[in-house]
């Protein structure tokens, strides 16, 4: 077996169409990256409750006159969150002042935690040191004024997104309305990875990891919604309800590892960091500096130099 290995080893490293993405999958587990997004999911799951409360409130007070169109924009809009669409739709929510400021209170504070989250996982992606980093006042505030822009952009996305699905049956509609939220993810993920970490970026050094990263949630859209039809609408009330907490929490584990591998998609392809080694105990050019920005990510203060030598070399 490990002639075996170390021979998958040298062809993946003669082969750029292996080499790269096995530099992705090696520099995600040497970053810890499946934790820190399994903490960005956790975050996610506790915030979106009290975002789609706020949704749903403000569309009470706005059209609470017109309560066809208001269902027809929830119908739209809720739809493109699997899972928990059929949960909600059914009940009769209307505009409430109590409502609407207890979910802005929750929304904010799971909000920032989700964007503190993301901070810290492309610093750590990126390699930038922790001297580098805004201290703990100005990235809580950066956190906050991401929040409310990516924020306002998500949940405008899906309100038009929904608006425009929900507004016929036809195929047109669902295309339109597929290309709406395609365009609005495109411009989503460009803020959130150009925004989210301290290193200056061009948007040429983000967009291959931003494609990769919108066709992701897309895929992850519709897989929700089969495992809805096929799944959820044929189990019993209690079971659906654990189905719904357990499958919400996994789609969104999952949402996050895949937005977290397409970051890497970008630092491998912006250091040029392949091929790489797997099962041998070579140390190529790429592995080198892949684990000495590893290790430069720890350099804490200003006087702090953390310098990395190879035995041999």
């Amino acid at each position: 077996m490990s002639e075996r290995l170390r021979a998958f080893d040298r062809r993946q490293q003669h082969s750029r169409l292996l080499a790269f993405p096995v530099a992705v999958i090696k520099k995600f587990t040497e970053d810890q990256a499946g934790q820190l997004g399994a903490l960005i999911a956790y975050y996610a799951f506790i915030s979106l409750f009290p975002l789609l409360l706020i949704l749903v409130t403000v569309l009470g007070f706005v059209l609470q006159d017109h309560p066809s169109e208001r269902q027809t924009i929830l119908d739209g809009t809720l739809g493109k969150i699997p899972l928990i669409s059929d949960s909600i739709t059914i009940q009769g929510l209307h505009g409430s002042v109590a409502a609407l400021v207890v979910g802005v209170v929750l929304a904010l504070l799971a909000g920032m935690g989700i964007t503190n989250a993301t901070q810290s996982a492309f610093n750590r992606i990126w390699g930038v040191p922790f001297k580098s980093r805004p201290n703990a006042i100005v990235r809580r505030l950066h956190s906050l004024g991401a929040l409310l822009l990516l924020g306002s952009l998500s949940v405008v996305s899906a309100v038009v997104a929904g608006a425009v699905g929900a507004g016929g049956e036809s195929f047109i509609a669902g295309v339109i309305a597929t290309l709406v939220a395609l365009a609005f993810n495109l411009l989503l993920f460009f803020l959130a990875f150009k925004l989210l970490t301290a290193k200056s970026l061009e948007w040429r050094d983000v967009i291959i990891g931003v494609i990769v990263a919108t066709v992701f949630w897309q895929l992850l859209e519709h897989l929700g919604g089969i495992y809805v039809d096929h799944t959820l609408k044929r189990t019993t009330p209690l079971y659906g309800v654990f189905a719904i907490v357990l499958g919400l929490l996994a789609w969104l584990f999952l949402a996050g590892q895949l937005v977290l591998v397409a970051a890497e998609v970008n630092v491998v392809r912006y250091y040029r960091l392949w091929p790489r080694t797997l099962f041998t105990e070579d140390v190529l050019d790429a592995d080198r500096r892949a684990m000495t920005m590893s290790a430069e990510v720890e350099e804490r203060l200003e006087i702090q130099n953390v310098e990395v030598d190879f035995d041999g070399n």
